[in-house]
């Protein structure tokens, strides 16, 4: 198979995130951060408001398709509490940040796409964003890994959410390349079920000793193994 591009998911595949996948249980201590770094008072009421918000975007919950912006999501959050809409953008960088602390890249991330690049192969990024997280907020977890990087894109520049495969059908297009001639690697069933709607060459990274089995066309248990598979 002749490989031009390989897209890479962010969390748990380049990107460690020592947190649940779904974050209803930390909604309220997020937002008391929030209101602690704003010198706000949020009543029970208002918390219960801001649960039901943030859960009624709980893709964990209600998967949907098409992406939601932050800014939608948080001025419904403001509009049934007393912040107001000049403050959404430090509401969201507490809240953002409060769930990316502690968050570390894969030893091996460096080596493996520097390697890739080498071989003159595009990569690029696809992963969707929690609760509409600004590019912003969700790239700077990548950091010190765009300098490889020729496209890193999540869900907020494509407007399509995981497991459509309509966000790397449109990466192919920006590479000007056929999907056939793609790769991409992820750590969730819904990463490859994203492949494969795309016609995508699906490698499953499982870090653990769990048999899982999501229809992949490869299955590594590092990014260093993934080095052989280009080869």
């Amino acid at each position: 198979m002749n490989i031009k591009a390989v897209v890479f998911d962010i969390g748990n595949t380049l990107v460690d995130y020592p947190i649940p996948l779904n974050w209803s249980s930390l909604y309220r201590p997020a937002f008391e951060r929030v209101a602690e770094k704003l010198n706000m008072d949020i009543t029970e009421d208002e918390y219960i408001h801001i649960c039901n918000v943030l859960t009624k975007y709980n893709t964990r919950i209600n998967p949907r398709e098409r992406e939601v912006t932050s800014s939608v999501i948080f001025s419904e959050i403001v509009n049934g509490t007393g912040f107001c809409e000049e403050e959404i953008d430090n509401m969201k960088k507490y809240f953002y940040s409060f769930f990316r602390r502690d968050v570390i890249i894969y030893s091996e991330a460096f080596e493996t796409l520097a390697e890739i690049k080498s071989k003159n192969i595009i990569i690029g990024t696809l992963s969707d964003v929690a609760y509409g997280m600004d590019n912003i907020y969700a790239l700077e977890d990548i950091k010190a890994l765009i300098q490889y990087i020729d496209f890193p894109y999540t869900s907020n520049d494509t407007g399509y959410r995981k497991p459509s495969g309509k966000g790397l059908i449109l990466l192919s297009e920006k590479m000007n390349i056929k999907t056939s001639e793609m790769v991409f690697v992820g750590d969730e069933k819904k990463d490859i079920e994203c492949a494969k709607n795309a016609g995508v060459r699906a490698v499953l990274i499982n870090r653990t000793n769990e048999i899982r089995d999501y229809g992949q066309d490869i299955e590594i248990k590092n990014l260093t193994e993934l080095l052989s598979f280009i080869s």
